[in-house]
């Protein structure tokens, strides 16, 4: 799915994910040659959820 996709479906805005991606928090399971991402959305919220527990951990 795009980005877009995977925000509505996240309930994210699409910003948010592109933040995401750049920080390196997400990596994208394709990207194709103009750099468009294409994304799991199951494995992005298992990265999400891994995130969110080692930041808890980190407090």
């Amino acid at each position: 799915m795009t980005t877009a996709e995977l925000a509505r479906a996240l309930g994210l805005a699409p910003r948010t994910i592109q933040k995401y991606r750049k920080d390196g928090l997400l990596t994208p399971d394709l990207e194709s040659i103009g750099g468009h991402a294409r994304w799991n959305v199951e494995r992005v919220r298992e990265e999400l959820r891994r995130v969110a527990a080692e930041r808890r951990e980190n407090r």
